[in-house]
């Protein structure tokens, strides 16, 4: 389980999180879901340890990775993945040089057969020898994905990877990432400003409103909810 304990967190002293406390649940797709500026990235960037916050707690399976406004986990040492919203695949590498980049760092044992087998399971075998200029937007999402996914992370962190797909293509990298928590045994936090995306393919939704969670449950219990805010929210 991820467990935030009363986290405050700001920004040139605007506060962006106020005594959050939200748990995360093991092997879910967990959607954090809110307007720009509510604070969704936040989270993600403070789970991950590339920020601190101000105070409070953070702890995965009963370890703390951060306390007190000190990181005593360091990022590279979270085993986490994280697939920003510029997926910032390397331009100067292939599609194969992409994925294979953290095993090679790793000096990893059968790198050639890890990455074919990501491209495989992708459908990117083709595009291996390509430049990331040469993809399409959805080629670029799953090179994204399985370069994150390669170095078997317990945690997937993936911030708004869809806001500049058409809806067809929204549709097909969905029902992608909506399988990777069996077929990659993982916990995914997603993050998305569209209520569709996260009707589409969360366990979990939690609904954040000016660095506050507004109300969390599955998708009906969010449908169903009283909240007025959560009503307001799923009209646009």
């Amino acid at each position: 389980m991820i467990s935030l304990d009363k986290i405050n967190h700001s920004y040139d002293d605007k506060l962006v999180l106020e005594n959050l406390c939200l748990n995360i649940d093991d092997k879910q797709l967990t959607c954090l879901l809110g307007s720009s500026g509510s604070g969704k990235t936040t989270i993600l960037r403070l789970i991950s340890g590339l920020e601190t916050p101000l105070s409070g707690s953070i702890d995965i399976d009963g370890n703390t990775l951060a306390k007190d406004g000190k990181n005593i986990i360091q990022a590279s040492e979270r085993n986490i993945g994280f697939i920003f919203q510029d997926l910032g695949l390397w331009p100067h590498f292939t599609v194969y040089k992409n994925i294979a980049f953290g095993l090679m760092e790793q000096k990893s044992s059968d790198i050639e057969m890890k990455v074919m087998d990501m491209l495989d399971y992708f459908g990117i075998k083709d595009q291996m020898h390509k430049y990331p200029h040469q993809l399409s937007g959805g080629q670029k999402q799953l090179v994204a994905i399985a370069r994150s996914l390669i170095l078997k992370p317990k945690i997937l962190l993936m911030d708004e990877p869809l806001s500049n797909l058409d809806v067809k293509l929204k549709r097909k990298i969905l029902d992608y990432i909506k399988n990777l928590k069996q077929k990659f045994d993982l916990s995914i936090i997603y993050v998305t400003h569209d209520h569709r995306e996260a009707f589409a393919i969360a366990d979990e939704i939690v609904l954040m409103n000016n660095g506050k969670i507004e109300e969390s449950g599955s998708v009906e219990q969010i449908k169903s909810s009283n909240n007025e805010y959560v009503k307001y929210f799923l009209e646009y």
